[in-house]
């Protein structure tokens, strides 16, 4: 069973822009979040895989921490059945220990075992040692709902 194109739409616009998603249940639909607070990007060495958590396979590099990223169009942008971020996502700098990242995920906990929403392999591998910063321009993070 597959999602319609303006289904994937209107689910990915109500998880990254806080968006109400109409005639779903009631005439009111599903309901933005009273405050939208934010979604949290994290580093991985490995596959969190779709039984994971935040902390699976999680970057611990010196300083490393997640990145929040409002759940607004400011935040993030979704254009059909796809969603990149709007603006630079950029984690603090690596000040002990090297470890190479492979993957990323989008999740709903600043720290801790949080809920992986989704997540993608990096373009290429990201060997984080002391001195870098691991970022993400604006548009590099993308994904669709299919």
């Amino acid at each position: 069973m597959s999602k319609s194109n303006t289904w994937e739409n209107e689910l990915l616009l109500l998880v990254f822009n806080n968006t109400a998603a109409a005639l779903i249940g009631d005439a009111s639909g599903l309901q933005p979040s009273a405050t939208a607070g934010s979604l949290y990007v994290s580093l991985h060495t490995g596959d969190p895989g779709e039984a994971g958590t935040q902390t699976t396979s999680e970057c611990a590099y010196g300083s490393y921490a997640r990145v929040a990223v409002a759940r607004s169009g400011a935040g993030w942008t979704v254009t059909g059945n796809a969603v990149t971020n709007a603006a630079l996502v950029q984690f603090p700098q690596c000040t002990s220990g090297s470890e190479t990242a492979t993957y990323f995920a989008i999740g709903t906990a600043s720290s801790g075992a949080g809920k992986v929403l989704y997540r993608g392999a990096l373009s290429a591998s990201l060997a984080i040692s002391s001195g870098i910063q691991p970022q993400f321009g604006a548009g590099e993070i993308d994904g669709t709902e299919d």
